[in-house]
């Protein structure tokens, strides 16, 4: 009877000390969260910049010559523009290049402004129809 009950301990003892290996060879869920934040994956300033500026080269909103740098991982955008969204496309820009935060300095134009106040004035678009 000694011999079972024995090799029951053994085989619960052996299963215990395979799963805790296990368990100390995988990632926390902690550190599953952070390793997808871009100051994890170990990206320099300067790779990140890099990244920002190859991406405003293909983009339209490189027209309007915006300055940025990063510091520290975080972007900072300064310029004038005409375009109101293009504000928002350098935020998205940077972000998807790596920086950790955005400070986005970039001056939208009056003319810009009203234009979209007047998108937003209520009153129904004019439709010409052919016939």
């Amino acid at each position: 009877m000694r011999i079972p009950l024995l090799a029951c301990a053994l085989i619960a003892v052996l299963t215990g000390l395979s799963q805790a290996a296990t368990a100390a060879n995988m990632p926390s869920p902690a550190a599953k969260s952070s390793a997808s934040k871009p100051a994890a994956r170990g990206l320099s300033d300067a790779t990140i910049e890099q990244t920002i500026r190859m991406k405003l080269a293909k983009s339209k909103i490189g027209a309007d010559h915006f300055a940025v740098r990063v510091q520290g991982g975080v972007a900072y955008w300064e310029g004038r523009t005409d375009v109101i969204q293009h504000k928002g496309a350098a935020t998205r820009m940077a972000k998807t290049a790596g920086a950790t935060a955005v400070v986005n300095n970039i001056q939208i134009s009056e003319s810009a402004r009203q234009r979209a106040a007047g998108g937003l004035s209520g009153a129904a678009p004019r439709v010409s129809v052919k016939h």
